[in-house]
């Protein structure tokens, strides 16, 4: 199948469609619909939307009139706000139309408590939640009742970190982690050192990937946890996982993996790869925001401490009603996934490499940050040379982007994950992270690449280091005085 019958196929048109077309019913794109059907039925509005967004309009190119109600009218149309591209899918993405389609009867018709065993109301979405429990497993290669339904993937890291290490406190009080891992791991390790646990904090190498033999040789008699992100959120790289839990398994060592980028990305079984927790985020797989999930193995049976006292719900292990409308669109969202993972993966490596390819044919001095091989191809992080990275996103208001983690974006300090891999401050803070998805277009990478290199040029004419580079002055080798 060529690439471009590939775009008509694979939902990515769908995207743009769903942005425009989510105030209205979502019926006609029913479950029962085939993905190909809705991409398909979506295509012409979605091109449409498309072509709007990314290239002036013929109003817009119109000579002016002299008459006061065209300028009027044109005054209204400059002033009207302009809606950005989308390209910042780690920190969200969009809700596919099909998983709004599912939860919508559950958000009106039947909304009884899931917990509610006496009558039918309660019979009804304990059903839906049982049958999303399911699909989030098939996901993973896991059996429904190792599936813990939680908020999001920064509570199911707290109950899988926290939970894991407490119970085993009287036996074993060491945890391993990597450096680059998303805020909420590293904090909960720093929660535990707090109460007497040892923390490592493995490095990683210059391409992001941790060096396994540095793990195993962190490895204690007392290690009870190893906690290492499937894949990064701020530059892709995908750690061995399979490998990771063939050693952690032959040292009887517990494996937990934050898997909130990788769940419906990349394909995953935790039985394969010998995971024994794995936290997964709804919205970060085209579902809603305030759900997610854990996976705790039963055989053999992983025993964790609860951080949340309640009703016992979720075998005691998550307190709290159960979300059932939410619940139902994380089912629906892992289910969707499941069944174009390889369709979303092809069309989304297309984008990547038309957007690498399309920006060093033009920039120089422009590096990506991670392995090339061993990422995840919708999240490129690059940094441009002699640009100061705020001042980019400022520059490309048109494209919704981020520098690093949506959750550590209101930081002016560089990346840690950057500083973690060694690369250059001047280059932490000059990087850039891109986010393509399922609905990312070609016409938005395209104006993307356009947008960059404009910019890019422009930030640089005015910047003195560029102007003695080009000079052929090396920087690094100046020695600067201190004032």
């Amino acid at each position: 199948m060529s690439i471009r019958k590939l775009g008509a196929l694979e939902g990515v048109v769908l995207g743009r469609a769903s942005t425009g077309l989510l105030g209205q019913s979502t019926r006609a794109v029913s479950r029962a619909v085939t993905p190909s059907a809705a991409y398909a039925a979506a295509a012409a509005a979605a091109v449409a939307t498309t072509a709007a967004a990314a290239s002036p309009s013929a109003e817009d190119t119109a000579e002016p009139s002299s008459s006061a109600p065209a300028a009027a009218s044109a005054s209204a149309r400059d002033s009207a706000p302009k809606r950005a591209l989308y390209m910042d899918m780690q920190a969200t993405t969009p809700m596919d139309p099909r998983v709004l389609d599912a939860m919508l009867p559950y958000l009106t018709s039947y909304y009884g408590n899931p917990h509610s065993r006496t009558h039918v109301y309660g019979w009804e979405t304990e059903s839906a939640v049982e049958a999303a429990r399911s699909s989030v497993a098939s996901l993973i290669g896991a059996d429904s009742k190792e599936i813990i339904f939680t908020s999001g993937a920064t509570e199911s890291n707290n109950i899988a970190i926290k939970g894991i290490a407490r119970f085993q406190k009287s036996k074993k009080k060491h945890v391993i982690t990597s450096q680059t891992e998303h805020k909420c791991v590293l904090d909960s390790c720093r929660v535990l050192q707090d109460e007497g646990f040892d923390v490592t904090y493995l490095r990683v190498q210059k391409n992001g990937l941790i060096d396994l033999k540095e793990l195993e040789a962190a490895i204690r008699p007392d290690t009870v946890l190893v906690s290492i992100m499937a894949v990064n959120n701020e530059i892709g790289v995908i750690q061995p996982l399979a490998e990771i839990g063939n050693l952690c398994r032959s040292r009887g060592v517990l494996f937990h993996t934050d898997a909130a980028q990788a769940a419906g990305k990349i394909q995953l079984d935790v039985n394969a790869m010998k995971i024994d927790a794995l936290s997964i985020s709804g919205h970060k797989i085209y579902g809603p925001k305030g759900i997610g999930a854990l996976y705790i193995r039963r055989k053999p049976r992983v025993r964790l401490e609860a951080i949340q006292s309640g009703g016992g719900q979720e075998r005691n292990m998550r307190s709290g009603t159960v979300p059932a409308p939410l619940v139902v669109g994380l089912g629906a969202a892992c289910s969707i996934a499941k069944e174009v993972m390889q369709y979303d993966h092809k069309w989304v490596s297309f984008l990547s490499k038309r957007l690498i390819d399309g920006v060093n044919a033009h920039l120089p001095d422009v590096v990506r940050n991670g392995d090339a091989a061993a990422s995840y191809p919708g999240c490129v992080n690059l940094s441009f040379a002699y640009v100061e990275g705020e001042s980019l996103l400022m520059a490309l208001k048109n494209i919704a982007l981020s520098s690093g983690s949506a959750c550590t974006s209101a930081s002016l300090e560089p990346s840690y994950v950057l500083r973690a891999i060694g690369a250059d401050e001047d280059l932490a803070h000059s990087s850039i992270r891109f986010g393509l998805g399922r609905f990312t277009t070609q016409a938005e990478v395209d104006f993307t690449i356009q947008q960059c290199i404009e910019h890019v040029n422009r930030l640089r004419d005015m910047s003195p280091l560029w102007e003695m580079r080009q000079e052929g002055i090396d920087i690094k080798s100046i020695q600067w005085s201190q004032h």
